[in-house]
C-alpha cells in the first residue's frame, strides 16, 4: 500500500538551568516610574515567578506591577522602595525552583521635584498574535504619573472605549475567545483628569492567527492507468497563508527529485508518465504558525484484476473460542481484503475492530468469539482492475453455565425459602436440574411443600430445623455441566420470658425491681431483652432497651410519683422480637410535691401599678400528681420584706395580673406549682418594674431673670426624687408672651444631677414680657409645670424704620418722611435724622426729633447736589439700625432701570453667583436687589419666583443666590428698587443647572406592617422632585433590617424606583422582631437614614418536623409512636399540640389524623389499627396558625400479626350424594400470614366434637370431601391458620342432594329513619328461598340519586344476616339500596329497590375559602371570602359566622363574632374596633347541625385605611398649548381616613385612555398642579385620587379640559401627478398633527436654477382644509421646481420641501406624428400616426388644445385608448369665435411623452344668423371701439392725477413672486395664466401689451387700478401697484395654478375661484439694475365673484349662483 507521515509531535522535556547575570544594581529618580527586569534563566516550560524584596513577597497593587513578561514595574518611587530585590523561579513540572541574585534599587531625591508630572507610559502593550479558538489574549499597558491616584488608564478600539475585560487597575485588556472581528490597533491611553497635560498614549495591534484548513483535497483512492498524467489537489488557506508540502510513502517529493513529479502553482502535484512504483500514498501538509494539516490519497497504478485461491468456508465455533474464516485472493496491485458482515466493515487495511483480525493471508480471525457474532461473513477483495467477492456462515454454540448460583440462606421457621439455580445454555440443547440436600438427591415428595420450579430455583414452604443443611444444585446438558452449593439455616423467634414479678423498691420510692425467668432463645441467642412499661393505663413504650442477655431482674428506675405502672418484658434474638411475657399486677408509686419550679416566666410591667405575669406549667414529669393551681408570690427587690402572695387555684390558669403596686417600682417575683402532696419548687426569682409615671410634683426654687434682649436664664432645684415617678429624662424650659399663651418656645434640658440645674431661652423678642415656667419629665410624660413668673426681656437698639420716602423736593429742601419700625425693641424715645453730601462726610448734620415725628423738612441744601440721607429711631439703650438713601435735590427721584448683562459664575449644588450691571438708580441710591427665578420649569409660560433679596448694598454688582436645590434647571432675572419702587426686570440669564447633591432628608412617615409569616411590608411617603439633589433616574432608596440583640450585620434591600411607595422584604424567619431603617441615595450618594421602625413577622406554621420520630408496634391492633419536640428556631409560634396522619399503606387513599393537645405530651398510641397491616406514620405540630410540616421520610411500622378472620365466600360448587366441593377465598382480615387452612366436616346430626379434620396449604382454595352418605346434611367449618393459631372459623351446611337452584332474591327491604345517621344508615330485610342451597352471603348495592351509578358496598355479608349497617356515607344525600343472595348455585336476582332514602345533614366539611381581610376606615375592616365547594356544604348551608379578637396578649383577649345569616354572602364589614391594634379574624360556615372547620387565621392591623373618596370639585382649565392646571379639593375630612400624603392625577387624551394614559404623583398635600407636555389643541380626561400611608382612594370622575392652538405640523405628504412638458397636478396631505384648526395652506414654488434668465417665486395661499390640491399650467418643459407646503392654524407650521421635473420622462413615449384635424359641420376629427415607443409601451393618448384668447396649453381629452389613432370632438365643446390648436401626447408607465407638434388652427364658428355675421359685428365692434376709446381716455385723465411717482427705466422685469389666496369654502378651482415676456431693451414695444381676457360682464365684477408707468415713454395701463425696492433681477415666467376638488374632466372647466386676492412680484438680478419692483394686485371686496387681472397672470373666480360660468379663451371683452 505506502507509508503514511504522521503529524509532527512536540516532546518537552522539563529542566531548568540557572540565572545567568550577577547581582545588580539600578538607580531610578524618585517620583519616576522604576521597572525590574527578569534575570536571564534557561527553563522548559517557562518558570513561574515571584518577586521578593528583603524576604517579603510582593504583591501587585495600584503603585506595583508584574508585567506579562515577569517585569517589576515601581510606580512613583519613593525612598521606602529602595532595597534589594529578588525574583525565585519555579518549574512546575520537575518542581524545581531557583532564586536571582539580588537587584540593588535605589531612589535618588531629586530637588524641585514637581508635585505633578505628565502621564508617561512606562510599558506599552506589544503586538500580540494568537491562534484562533484561543481562550483569550490579553495587552498590558503600564503608566506613571503623579500623582499617580489620579491616574487614568483607559483602552480604546476604533476610537471607542473598551470597557469589558479590564483587570489588574486597568493595566491589562483581556479579549475573551478573540475572533477575527476582534483584530485591528487598541490604544492604551493614561490621562490624569483635570490637569493640562496632555494624555498619553501607546497602540499595539491584535492578530488573528488561524490554522490551516483545506480548500481543496484529493480524493481518497486515485486509480489511474500506466502513462497516464494525473493531478493531484490540494489547496489550502489560513492566517498567514500555510505552506504546502507534498509527501509520497513519507518521503518528501523535494528529496526524491523526480523529474515526472511536478508542483502545481494552486498547490497540487501534477505526475506525468505514470508507472507502476508511482503507486502508493501521497500527503500534502499544509502549515503555517497556526499548526498543521494533512490530507493524503492512495494513487493506485494498476492493470491485473483480483482472483480466489482459497474462497471462504463455513466454520463452526463455541462460545468463548477463536474462529478464522480463510480467503486467499492474487492480483496486481495486490487487492485489498475487506471483510463485512452485512453493511458493517469488520476489517480491512484500514479499519479494524477489537477482536477481529485482518490476516496477512487475507483471512478473518475472531477472538473470542462471542453468540453474537454468528451470521453470515463476506469478503471482499479489489484492486483497480476489478473486484469479487465471497461468503461464509459462522456457527457459534451456546457454553452451559449456572448464572445465579444459590447463596447461604437464613430463613424465618415457616417461612419459605428460595434457592436459585438460574443457567444458561444453547437453546438447542436441553437441560437437567439435580437437587441435592447433604449430598442425597432430593425426590420432592408428594406433597407441594419443596418444589423444583422450571428456572432451577427450589422452594421449601413451611420451613422447619429439618430442612437446615447443604443444597447443591447440578446442571446437566450436552453444551456441558455445572455445579453450585449452598447452605441453608432455619431459626425463630425466643420464647415469652416467665413468671415476671414486680415490686416497690423500699429506700427508693420512684425505684420498681423486676425478675423473671429466661425462657427459650428460638434456637438462636437471645441478645439482650427490653423492658415495657404502661403509666397511668397510657400506651406501651419502651422504659429500657437494652437489658443484657445474662440478666434475669432489672432495677427500673426514673418512675414518676401518684403513677400507676405496669411492666412486661420480652426477648430478642436474630429473627426479631418474641413475645411479650404476661403483664404484672398494676403498681401505684405514692405523690410527691411538684419537683421542679414552673418554666418560662415572664413578667412585665402592664400599667405603673401592675405586672403581668405569665408562665407555663412545669414538666409534666415533674407534676408527681394531680397540679392543683399554683402559687405566686413577690416583694420589693433587693429589700428584706416579706412576700405577699397570690393562690392561682386552678391549674389551667398560667397568667396572673398583680395590681396595687407602687409606681416605677422594681419588683421580684417567683412561681410554684402544688399539688395534693404539697407545695412544689418555686422558680427562680423574676424581676420587673411597674411602668414610670409621670412626676407629680414641679421643679423647686425656680428663678428666671432676662440675661439681654432675647435670653431668660433659669435657675431650679429638682422635684423630690420620690415624686418623679420614673427615671428623670429631663426639663423643659417654658416661656410664652404675656398677650400670646399659644406661642410657647419650648427648651429641653438634659438632667444634671450635681448642684443646682440652670437653663437658658434664647432668640426670644426684645422688650417682650415672657411668663416663665420649668416642668420635669419621664418616658410617659410631663409633670407638673412649675407656677409662671412673668419675665421682660431687656430693652434693645430699634430696627429700620420703615417705608422712608421723599416728597417736595425743590433745589434747597425737601420733605423726607418715614414709619415706625416694626421691631421697635423698647420705647421709642425719638429719631435721629442724619444727612450729608454723598461722599463727604465731614458735612453730615444730625438732627434728633421726638417719638411723634414721622416726617421732616430738609433745609439748606445746595441745588443740584447728592444727598445721603438717613433716619434711624433712638430707644433708652441706644440708635437703632439706620436706613439710607441718597437723592439730588431740585431732581425728583425716579423709578429705576433695569439690571443688565446678568452673567452666572461659581455654580455648586445650594448656590450660585449672580454678576450684572446696575441699571440707571433713578437719581436716589438703590435700597434693595430682588432676584427672581425660573425654576425646573424653564419657558417663556413658567411662571417666575422670588429667590433673593439684598438690602442696603447700593453699590453691588454680585449676588450670591443661597438655597438653591441641587441638580435643578434655574433662568435668574432682576430688579432693582429705591425709594420710589422696583424697576422693570432684567433681561433673563442663561438657563443654568445647580450640580448634584445627596439627597438632604430620607423618606417619611416611615410605617411597617406584618406583611406575612416571613415578610413586612414598608410603606413610606417618597421624596418630592425638588428633594431628588440628583438626576432623577438615579434616585431610590435602600432598606436595611436586622434582629435586635443579634450580632449578625444588617441586611439591605435597593429599590431603584423613586417612586415607590411601599416595598415587602421577604425571606424573614417567622416570629421574630425585626427593626428597619431607611434611606434616598442618588448618582452622587445616600442621604441620612430614617429612624428605626420596629415590626415582627406573624405568627405561622411550624417550619419543620418533629425530631426524633420513632413507631412501635405494641399489638396486632397498637402502635406507639414518639418523638421529640420541633427545634426551637423553627416553632414559628406556640405549639397547640401535634397530629400524627397514619394510613394502611397501599390500602386508604388517604391518612387519617389523630390529635394530642398540648406540648407537654411527645408520645401517642394509635388503636383500633388493622391487624398486621402496614402503617405510614408522619407527626406534624401545629399552632394556631395551622398544621407544620409533616415528618419525612414516612415511618412504616406493621402491627402484630394475630390469629386470622374467618374465611369468605365460602361455597359448594359442586354437591353430589357422597361428595361435596367446596371452594372459598382468604380472610378479608388476614392478620398475618396464612399457613394453611382446616376443613372440618360432620354429620348435621351426629355429635358435635364428631369432626373430620383435613389441614391444606396456604395456597389451596379448595377441597373436596367423598364418602359423604346422600341425601343428608353436613357442617362443615373452614379456619386459616397464621403464625398465632387458627383463627375463627366460618361454618355452612350443605345437603347431599342433586336437587338445588338459585335462591330468590331478598325482600321487604327497608331503612328505619330512626337509624339514619348523616354519614351511615341500617338496611333490613327479609331473605328469600334459598333454592334447596343453603345461601352463603349476601351482597348490597347502592346508588346515589340522582343520576348516580349502582355501586357494590359489600359482598361478604353473613348468609345469617338480616340487616346490614350502611356506613362512609355522603351527609345530606339522597340513595336508593338493593340485595341479592348467593348460594351455591349462584346469584339472585337484585331485590326491589329501597324508596330514596335521604342521609341527615352534618356541619359543613370545610371552611370559607379565600378569606381576606382588608382595611375600610379607621376603625372597620371589610371581610371578604369565597364560599365552601358544594360537596363540602353536607346541607343547607345557613350563613357564616365571623370571629375577631384583638391580638394583645394570649390569655387577656376576648373572641367577638358576627353572625351573617345570608348564605349568599361574600364579604361583611367589621366595625367600631380599636385603632391602631392588630387583630386576628377567622370565619366558620354553619347549618342546622352547626358549624364548619375554622378558616386559617387572618391579621390585620386595625388603624390605617386608603380614602374612601375621591377629591372634589376638580376643574381643568388651559395655560397654554402644551399645558393644562388642574385644581381641586381635598376629600372630605371624614373620609380621609388618615393624613393625605399627596395626590394622583391621571389624565388622557380624550379619545384614546389605553394608549395615552399618564400618571403624575404629587407627594405633597398640594390641591393643584400643571400638566405639561401635552399635545396642542388635544381635549384631555383628568381623573384624580388621593392616596395616604394605608394606599389609594377611588379616583374621580374624568374632567375635560382642551389645550390652546399652536402652530400645525408638517403637511403629511406632497406628491405630483399628470406631470406633462408644461402642467402638473401637485396635492398634499392633512397634517398629522393639526394642533388646532387648519385655517389653510400655503404652496410656494420656484425654479431651481432661472429660466431664461428670470427666477419666479409664487406664493399661493389657500383659506380652508377642503382643498388640498392645484394644477399648474405654465411650467417650462424639463425645469426642475421646488416645492414648499405649509399649514396655517394660529400661525403658519413648518414646511414640506420637495421637487419636481416637468416633463417629458425619460423613458416617456416619443411625440405622435402627423396630427391633422378635419372639421365638418357639427364635430371636429384629430388623426395622427403613433410615434416611438418609451422604455415601456404606450398605455393611451391624451389630446391637448390651446386657444387663441390665452395661449396655453391645457388638457383637453383624456384616456384614449392606445389602440386609437383618431379622435372625433363635438364642436358644442368648444367656444364659439376661438380658434384652437391641438396637439396628442402619448402615455405610458413611465409619464407623459413628449407632446406632437400643432394642428392646424381650427376656428371653433359655425353658421350663424344674420345677427350675427362677420359685417353686422363689425359695425357693433366699431361702435363699441367708440366708447371703450372714450372710457380709456377719460381713465388716463384720471390717472394722471395720482400721486405715483414710482416709475422708472429698465432693460426688462427681474424674478416675480405671485402670491395668490385662495378662499372658496374649500371647492376652489385656480388657473394662473402666464405668457412668455420677449424682453429685449425695453419693457414695452409699440404694440404695448396685449389686453387680457375678462370675464363676461354678465357673470363678474371687474375692478383694477390704472397706473402711470413710463418706461421710455410708453404708458402702460395695469392692475398693479409698483414700489420701489432694492433687489435682484432675471426674467420669469408667468404660472397658471389651479386648485380643483378632483381632477378635471377637460382643461376648460373649473378655472374659476371665489374671492381672489394675490400678488406679483420680480426680482431683478444683482448686475442687472439697481432696483427691485414689486407689484401688488388686490381686489376689492365685493358680494359678488370677481376676477383680479395683471398682464401676466389671471385669476378667475366662479360665477355667480345661477350664471353661467364663461369658458376659458370666450372673447368677453373687446
Amino acid at each position: 500500500m505506502g507509508a503514511l507521515l504522521q503529524r509532527r509531535s512536540e516532546v518537552q522535556v522539563a529542566y531548568m538551568g540557572n540565572f545567568m547575570d550577577a547581582e545588580q544594581r539600578k538607580t531610578v529618580s524618585q517620583g519616576h516610574a522604576a521597572v525590574l527586569n527578569l534575570l536571564p534563566i534557561t527553563s522548559c516550560p517557562r518558570p513561574q515567578v515571584t518577586w521578593f524584596r528583603e524576604g517579603h513577597k510582593i504583591i501587585p497593587s495600584s503603585r506595583i506591577a508584574i508585567t506579562l513578561e515577569n517585569q517589576l514595574v515601581i510606580l512613583a518611587a519613593t525612598a521606602g522602595d529602595a532595597g534589594a530585590y529578588y525574583v525565585q523561579a519555579v518549574n512546575e513540572r520537575n518542581g524545581e525552583n531557583k532564586t536571582s541574585p539580588p537587584i540593588h534599587l535605589s531612589v535618588a531625591r531629586e530637588a524641585g521635584t514637581p508635585e505633578a508630572t505628565g502621564p508617561v507610559i512606562v510599558i506599552p502593550p506589544r503586538n500580540r498574535s494568537v491562534v484562533a479558538g484561543s481562550s483569550e489574549a490579553t495587552l498590558e499597558c503600564i503608566a506613571s504619573a503623579r500623582p499617580l491616584e489620579e491616574l487614568r488608564v483607559t483602552w480604546k478600539r476604533n476610537g471607542v472605549p473598551v470597557t469589558s475585560g479590564l483587570h489588574s487597575f486597568g493595566r491589562r485588556l483581556t479579549i475573551s475567545t478573540p475572533t477575527s472581528s476582534d483584530t485591528g490597533p487598541y490604544v492604551c491611553e493614561a490621562a490624569l483628569p483635570g490637569s493640562p497635560f496632555e494624555p498619553a498614549r501607546a497602540q499595539a495591534f491584535l492578530s488573528i492567527i488561524e490554522p490551516p484548513y483545506f480548500t481543496a483535497e484529493p480524493e481518497s483512492r486515485i486509480l489511474v492507468e500506466v502513462e497516464e498524467t494525473v493531478d493531484l489537489a490540494c489547496g489550502a488557506m489560513g492566517v498567514p497563508p500555510p505552506a504546502l508540502q507534498w509527501y509520497k510513502d513519507a518521503v518528501s517529493v523535494h528529496k526524491l527529485r523526480n523529474p515526472r513529479y511536478q508542483a502545481l502553482p494552486a498547490g497540487g502535484l501534477r505526475i506525468q508518465k505514470l508507472r507502476p512504483e508511482d503507486s502508493g500514498i501521497f500527503q500534502c501538509f499544509a502549515s503555517n504558525e497556526g499548526g498543521e494539516a494533512q490530507t493524503s490519497t492512495y494513487l493506485d497504478v494498476t492493470n491485473v484484476a483480483p482472483a480466489f485461491t482459497q474462497p471462504p468456508a463455513d466454520t463452526t465455533v463455541t462460545d468463548g473460542m477463536t474462529a478464522v474464516l480463510r480467503c486467499q485472493v492474487s492480483g496486481a496491485p495486490r487487492p485489498a481484503i475487506t471483510w463485512r458482515r452485512g453493511n458493517q466493515i469488520l476489517a480491512s487495511g484500514s479499519v479494524r475492530i477489537p477482536r477481529f483480525m485482518l490476516l496477512e493471508s487475507g483471512g478473518l480471525q475472531i477472538t473470542p468469539v462471542f453468540i453474537q457474532d454468528a451470521g453470515n461473513y463476506t469478503c471482499h477483495a479489489a484492486n483497480a482492475e476489478g473486484s469479487l467477492r465471497a461468503s461464509a456462515t459462522l456457527t457459534v454454540w451456546n457454553r452451559t453455565s449456572i448464572v445465579r448460583p444459590p447463596e447461604d440462606s437464613v430463613v424465618i421457621k415457616g417461612t419459605t425459602a428460595a434457592l436459585h439455580c438460574g443457567a444458561t445454555h444453547d437453546p438447542r440443547v436441553s437441560l437437567r436440574y439435580v437437587w441435592k440436600k447433604d449430598n442425597a438427591v432430593i425426590a420432592p415428595p408428594g406433597s407441594s411443600r419443596i418444589v423444583v420450579e422450571k428456572d432451577g430455583s427450589l422452594l421449601i414452604s413451611q420451613t422447619w430445623s429439618g430442612d437446615i443443611g447443604d443444597y447443591t444444585c447440578d446442571v446437566v446438558s450436552e453444551g456441558g455441566n455445572d455445579s453450585r452449593a449452598a447452605r441453608l439455616e432455619v431459626i425463630e423467634l425466643p420464647h415469652s420470658p416467665q413468671n415476671l414479678l414486680a415490686s416497690l423498691n423500699s429506700s427508693h420510692s420512684r425505684t420498681v425491681m423486676l425478675s423473671w425467668v429466661r425462657p427459650f432463645d428460638g434456637n438462636s441467642p437471645v441478645l439482650y431483652y427490653i423492658v415495657e412499661l404502661s403509666e397511668n393505663n397510657s400506651p406501651w413504650k419502651v422504659h429500657l432497651s437494652n437489658v443484657g442477655p445474662e440478666m434475669t431482674s432489672v432495677a427500673v428506675r426514673g418512675l414518676t410519683p401518684a403513677r400507676t405502672y405496669q411492666f412486661r418484658v420480652c426477648a430478642v434474638n436474630q429473627v426479631g422480637r418474641g413475645q411479650y411475657s404476661a403483664e404484672t399486677s398494676r403498681l401505684m408509686l405514692p405523690e410527691e410535691p411538684p419537683s421542679a419550679p414552673p418554666k418560662n416566666i415572664v413578667a412585665s410591667g402592664r400599667t405603673n401599678q401592675s405586672i403581668m405575669v405569665q408562665w407555663q406549667p412545669p414538666p409534666e414529669t415533674e407534676h408527681n400528681g394531680v397540679l392543683r393551681g399554683y402559687i405566686l408570690r413577690y416583694r420589693l427587690a433587693g429589700l428584706p420584706g416579706e412576700h405577699q402572695q397570690r393562690n392561682i387555684t386552678s391549674p389551667e390558669i398560667s397568667y396572673c395580673l398583680v395590681t396595687e403596686l407602687i409606681i416605677w417600682t422594681q419588683y421580684e417575683i417567683q412561681v410554684a406549682a402544688y399539688n395534693g402532696a404539697g407545695l412544689g419548687v418555686f422558680s427562680r426569682p423574676v424581676t420587673e418594674y411597674t411602668l414610670q409615671g409621670v412626676p407629680t410634683a414641679p421643679p423647686q426654687n425656680v428663678q428666671t431673670e432676662a440675661v439681654n434682649s432675647t435670653t431668660i436664664r433659669f435657675l431650679w432645684s429638682p422635684p423630690p426624687q420620690q415624686f418623679v415617678n420614673g427615671i428623670n429624662q429631663g426639663y423643659k424650659l417654658l416661656a410664652w408672651p404675656a398677650d400670646a399663651p399659644e406661642a410657647v418656645t419650648v427648651v429641653t434640658i438634659a438632667p444634671d444631677f450635681h448642684g443646682v440645674h440652670h437653663g437658658f431661652i434664647t432668640n426670644l423678642k426684645k422688650f417682650t414680657a415672657y411668663l416663665a415656667s420649668v416642668l420635669c419629665f419621664t418616658t410617659p410624660g410631663d409633670g407638673p409645670p412649675s407656677a409662671p413668673q412673668l419675665v421682660w426681656t431687656h430693652e434693645d437698639r430699634p430696627g429700620a424704620v420703615g417705608h422712608l420716602s421723599f416728597t417736595e423736593i425743590l433745589d434747597t429742601s425737601l420733605k423726607v418722611s418715614w414709619q415706625e419700625p416694626l421691631e421697635k425693641n423698647g420705647i421709642i424715645t425719638g429719631y435721629e435724622v442724619s444727612w450729608e453730601v454723598f461722599g463727604r462726610n465731614d458735612s453730615r448734620l444730625t438732627l434728633t426729633l421726638n417719638s411723634t415725628t414721622h416726617e421732616f423738612k430738609i433745609k439748606g441744601l445746595s441745588s443740584l447736589t447728592t444727598y445721603t440721607i438717613d433716619v434711624a429711631a433712638v430707644t433708652a439703650v441706644g440708635v437703632g439700625l439706620a436706613t439710607s438713601s441718597t437723592i439730588s435735590s431740585g431732581v425728583p427721584p425716579e423709578l429705576p432701570g433695569a439690571p443688565s448683562n446678568l452673567v452666572i459664575s461659581n455654580i455648586s449644588p445650594r448656590s450660585a453667583t449672580l454678576q450684572f450691571r446696575p441699571g440707571y438708580d433713578g437719581k436716589t441710591s438703590i435700597s434693595r436687589w430682588i432676584v427672581e427665578g425660573q425654576v425646573g420649569a424653564i419657558g417663556d409660560e413658567e411662571e417666575w419666583v422670588s429667590l433673593y433679596e439684598e438690602e442696603n448694598e447700593p453699590d453691588t454688582q454680585t449676588l450670591e443666590i443661597p438655597n438653591l436645590t441641587p441638580y435643578t434647571q434655574y433662568r435668574f432675572r432682576m430688579r432693582q428698587v429705591n425709594v420710589v419702587g422696583a424697576s422693570p426686570f432684567s433681561q433673563s440669564s442663561r438657563v443654568i443647572q445647580t450640580l448634584q447633591a445627596p439627597p438632604d432628608v430620607a423618606p417619611t412617615s416611615i410605617t411597617v406592617r406584618t406583611a406575612s409569616e416571613t415578610s413586612l411590608r414598608l410603606r413610606w411617603v417618597p421624596l418630592p422632585d425638588s428633594r431628588y439633589n440628583g438626576n432623577p433616574e438615579a434616585v431610590g432608596y435602600r432598606i436595611k433590617y436586622w434582629r435586635p440583640g443579634l450580632q449578625a450585620s444588617a441586611l439591605a434591600h435597593v429599590i431603584s424606583d423613586r417612586l415607590e411607595r411601599e416595598f415587602t422584604v421577604e425571606g424573614l424567619e417567622e416570629w421574630t422582631e425585626y427593626e428597619l431603617q431607611m434611606q434616598a441615595f442618588n448618582a452622587i450618594g445616600a442621604g441620612p437614614w430614617s429612624e428605626a421602625v420596629r415590626g415582627r413577622t406573624r405568627e405561622s406554621v411550624p417550619s419543620a418536623a418533629p425530631e426524633n420520630v420513632s413507631a412501635e408496634a405494641v399489638s396486632s391492633t397498637q402502635i406507639l409512636l414518639t418523638w421529640a419536640s420541633v427545634p426551637e428556631q423553627d416553632q414559628n409560634g406556640l405549639i397547640l399540640g401535634y397530629k400524627i396522619l397514619f394510613r394502611a399503606k397501599d390500602l386508604d387513599p388517604e391518612p387519617r389524623s389523630h390529635v394530642v393537645r398540648g406540648n407537654g405530651t411527645q408520645s401517642a398510641l394509635l388503636a383500633g389499627l388493622g391487624k398486621f397491616v402496614l402503617y405510614e406514620l408522619r407527626v406534624l405540630a401545629f399552632t394556631r396558625i395551622g398544621n407544620g410540616v409533616p415528618s419525612s421520610p414516612p415511618i412504616l411500622e406493621r402491627t402484630r400479626d394475630d390469629a386470622p378472620g374467618p374465611p369468605v365466600r365460602l361455597v359448594f360448587p359442586e354437591v353430589r350424594l357422597t361428595s361435596v366441593r367446596i371452594v372459598w377465598q382468604p380472610p378479608e382480615e388476614p392478620n398475618g400470614i396464612i399457613l394453611g387452612y382446616q376443613i372440618a366436616y360432620r354429620l348435621a346430626s351426629s355429635s358435635p366434637n364428631t369432626f373430620t379434620t383435613v389441614e391444606v396449604g396456604a395456597t389451596v382454595r379448595q377441597f373436596t370431601a367423598t364418602e359423604l352418605a346422600p341425601e343428608s346434611a353436613y357442617i362443615f367449618r373452614l379456619s386459616a391458620k397464621t403464625r398465632q393459631g387458627w383463627g375463627e372459623p366460618l361454618e355452612a351446611t350443605v345437603i347431599t342432594t342433586e336437587k338445588r337452584e338459585r335462591p330468590a332474591p331478598p325482600r321487604d327491604l327497608l331503612v328505619p329513619q330512626t337509624d339514619v345517621t348523616a354519614r351511615s344508615l341500617r338496611l333490613q330485610w327479609v331473605p328469600g328461598s334459598d333454592g334447596a342451597s343453603p345461601i352463603r352471603y349476601f351482597t348490597v348495592q347502592l346508588r346515589e340519586l340522582p343520576g348516580g351509578q349502582w355501586q357494590t358496598y359489600s359482598s361478604s355479608i353473613s348468609h345469617e344476616a338480616t340487616a346490614c349497617a350502611v356506613e362512609r356515607l355522603r351527609p345530606f344525600t339522597s340513595y336508593k339500596l338493593r340485595l341479592k343472595a348467593t348460594n351455591d348455585i349462584g346469584d339472585s336476582d337484585f331485590s326491589v329497590e329501597t324508596e330514596p332514602v335521604t342521609t341527615l345533614q352534618d356541619v359543613p366539611g370545610e371552611p370559607p375559602s379565600f378569606v381576606s381581610v382588608t382595611p375600610h376606615t379607621t376603625s372597620s375592616v371589610l371581610v371578604q371570602w369565597q364560599p365552601p365547594r358544594d360537596e363540602s356544604l353536607n346541607g343547607l348551608l345557613q350563613g357564616y359566622r365571623i370571629y375577631y379578637r384583638e391580638l394583645e396578649y394570649e390569655g387577656a383577649s376576648a373572641t367577638e363574632s358576627k353572625t351573617l345569616k345570608t348564605p349568599s354572602a361574600l364579604r361583611a364589614e367589621l366595625t367600631d374596633l380599636k385603632k391602631y391594634r392588630r387583630y386576628e379574624v377567622l370565619m366558620t360556615a354553619y347549618n342546622v347541625v352547626g358549624e364548619s372547620p375554622a378558616s386559617a387565621p387572618v391579621e390585620v392591623f386595625v388603624g390605617e385605611a386608603a380614602p374612601a373618596v375621591a377629591p372634589q370639585r376638580i376643574q381643568v382649565n388651559p395655560l397654554t398649548a402644551s399645558q393644562l392646571e388642574v385644581t381641586w379639593d381635598p376629600p372630605p375630612p371624614e373620609s380621609q381616613n388618615g393624613n393625605i400624603q399627596g395626590y394622583k392625577i391621571y389624565y388622557w387624551e380624550a379619545d384614546g385612555q389605553n394608549e395615552t394614559e399618564k400618571m403624575k404623583v404629587l407627594f405633597l398635600p398640594e390641591t393643584t398642579v400643571k400638566l405639561k407636555n401635552l399635545s396642542s389643541h388635544t381635549s384631555y380626561l383628568v381623573s384624580v385620587s388621593a392616596f395616604n400611608a394605608a394606599g389609594d382612594g377611588p379616583r374621580s370622575g374624568p374632567r375635560q379640559g382642551r389645550t390652546h392652538q399652536a402652530a400645525p405640523g408638517t403637511p403629511s405628504f406632497l406628491a405630483f401627478s399628470e406631470i406633462t412638458s408644461t402642467t402638473l397636478n401637485v396635492s398634499w396631505g392633512e397634517p398629522a398633527a393639526a394642533n388646532g384648526i387648519l385655517q389653510g395652506y400655503r404652496v410656494v414654488y420656484e425654479p431651481l436654477a432661472p429660466v431664461q434668465g428670470v427666477s419666479k417665486v409664487v406664493t399661493v395661499d389657500v383659506k380652508g382644509n377642503g382643498q388640498r390640491w392645484l394644477k399648474l399650467r405654465d411650467l417650462t418643459k424639463g425645469v426642475t421646481y421646488f416645492f414648499r407646503v405649509q399649514a396655517r392654524t394660529i400661525a403658519y407650521g413648518p414646511e414640506l420641501q420637495a421637487n419636481v421635473t416637468a416633463g417629458p420622462a425619460e423613458g416617456s413615449p416619443g411625440s405622435p406624428r402627423d396630427v391633422s384635424v378635419t372639421k365638418s359641420a357639427s364635430e371636429l376629427t384629430l388623426q395622427w400616426t403613433e410615434g416611438s415607443a418609451g422604455r415601456t409601451p404606450t398605455t393611451g393618448y391624451v389630446i391637448e388644445a390651446r386657444p387663441s384668447d390665452e395661449g396655453l396649453w391645457d388638457t383637453f381629452v383624456k384616456d384614449i385608448p392606445w389602440g386609437a389613432t383618431s379622435c372625433t370632438i363635438s364642436l358644442d365643446k368648444l367656444r364659439q369665435g376661438v380658434t384652437y390648436e391641438f396637439r396628442v401626447v402619448a402615455v405610458n408607465q413611465v409619464g407623459y411623452g413628449e407632446p406632437s407638434s400643432p394642428s392646424a388652427a381650427v376656428s371653433a364658428q359655425v353658421e350663424t344668423p344674420f345677427y350675427e355675421e362677420w359685417w353686422f359685428l363689425l359695425v357693433m365692434a366699431l361702435s363699441s371701439l367708440i366708447v371703450v376709446l372714450l372710457v380709456v381716455f377719460a381713465l388716463v385723465l384720471h390717472g394722471q392725477n395720482r400721486k405715483y411717482k414710482n416709475c422708472s427705466t429698465g432693460k426688462g422685469i427681474s424674478s416675480m413672486e405671485e402670491s395668490v389666496t385662495l378662499d372658496n369654502g374649500g371647492f376652489a378651482a385656480l388657473e394662473l395664466n402666464s405668457r412668455h415676456l420677449n424682453v429685449k431693451n425695453t419693457f414695452s414695444k409699440k404694440n404695448g401689451t396685449r389686453s387680457p381676457p375678462r370675464p363676461s360682464p354678465g357673470g363678474l365684477h371687474y375692478s383694477d387700478e390704472d397706473i402711470c408707468s413710463k418706461y421710455n415713454g410708453a404708458v402702460r395701463t395695469e392692475s398693479m401697484n409698483l414700489q420701489e425696492k432694492s433687489g435682484a433681477a432675471s426674467e420669469s415666467e408667468g404660472t397658471d395654478s389651479e386648485s380643483e376638488d378632483a381632477p378635471p374632466q377637460h382643461s376648460f372647466v373649473n378655472h374659476y375661484m371665489s374671492d381672489p386676492t394675490y400678488y406679483n412680484s420680480w426680482k431683478r438680478r444683482a448686475g442687472a439694475a439697481p432696483h427691485r419692483y414689486e407689484a401688488v394686485a388686490g381686489a376689492e371686496a365685493g358680494p359678488a365673484p370677481h376676477a383680479v387681472v395683471t398682464t401676466q397672470s389671471a385669476v378667475f373666480a366662479p360665477a355667480a349662483r345661477g350664471a353661467r360660468t364663461p369658458l376659458t379663451g370666450f372673447s368677453s371683452f373687446v
